[in-house]
């Protein structure tokens, strides 16, 4: 154990010594978000210099707006929102919130205006309204409960034997997939940020978990500019604006009918998407059926 507290020890000195790679420029302001326009432009990115990730990206969206993020695996969706709350540096273009280049104020004020919804929820192993308050730490507990409330995680958190005081276990595990994305749907309500990024914060769940969290989503986005990486698309069918991203470079814009209708890369998965939601229901149809011939043969 002293061997093994001995190479922590060395690993955490090694992590003190490595140079931030992402700076504040001295004296940067604070960003001021008074309505919440974003604007990309001609946005050039690469984690290596041999890979480029992201090709003259440009778009905007505006405030009160829901742009949705579509494409492969690989082909540069979540490496947008990574930009957005500015973990790292463009090789090129600009990024703005109010027509404020993201690189010139600090980061700290940035992702205080910036709410993320993420796929997989990070849980302490601590009580629930613990987890929730994390959204905005010291905020009063009728907040939270309102929070909950809004995210219809209220009455849930009241049916458990100790309610807001219930611990959720390690990374969450007492609580479902369904839970854990309400809380931190809560969460990011009491944090009332100005902008909100989902990404991919359904993925995960089964299909009628995520018709019920959907409602949840869908009232917290009411007049905050939203930016949605979408995996399911019948999620983001009523968005202001879609966006298909293929290889790092937007292939395809507009809204669902419009792409739909133009019969590109979104209209195949689309068609795609729907066809394996067809058979899902067809099985599940078979299932009952036999299930309840079991039941008359017994």
């Amino acid at each position: 154990m002293i061997q093994q507290s001995f190479i922590d020890m060395e690993n955490m000195f090694d992590l003190f010594q490595q140079k931030r790679q992402v700076m504040d420029e001295p004296h940067a302001p604070e960003i001021q978000v008074a309505s919440g326009l974003i604007e990309f432009q001609h946005v050039n990115f690469s984690y290596i210099p041999q890979k480029q990730i992201l090709k003259d990206v440009t778009f905007t969206v505006y405030p009160g707006q829901t742009v949705a993020l579509v494409g492969p695996s690989g082909s540069g969706k979540s490496t947008i929102i990574r930009l957005l709350y500015r973990f790292y540096d463009l090789d090129s273009g600009v990024i703005s919130i109010d027509g404020q280049n993201i690189s010139k104020v600090t980061q700290k004020s940035l992702r205080k205006t910036i709410g993320v919804v993420p796929q997989d929820t990070v849980l302490f192993n601590n009580d629930i309204r613990y987890n929730i308050q994390y959204g905005r730490i010291g905020a009063p507990d009728n907040e939270v409960d309102e929070a909950a409330s809004a995210a219809d995680m209220h009455t849930r958190i009241l049916g458990f034997p100790n309610g807001y005081k219930t611990i959720v276990g390690e990374r969450g595990l007492k609580l479902s997939g369904g839970e854990k994305q309400r809380v931190a749907i809560a969460r990011t309500l009491l944090k009332n940020p100005p902008l909100v990024l989902l990404d991919e914060a359904t993925s995960a769940l089964d299909t009628q978990t995520e018709r019920n969290i959907q409602a949840s989503l869908n009232s917290m986005c009411i007049n905050r500019t939203t930016i949605v990486v979408a995996h399911r698309l019948s999620t983001i069918i009523n968005a202001d604006q879609i966006l298909v991203v293929q290889e790092g470079e937007i292939i395809e814009r507009g809204r669902h009918d419009e792409l739909v209708s133009e019969g590109g890369m979104y209209a195949d998965m689309w068609l795609q998407q729907q066809k394996a939601k067809e058979k899902e229901q067809q099985g599940s149809i078979t299932d009952s059926v036999e299930e309840d011939n079991e039941r008359k043969e017994k």
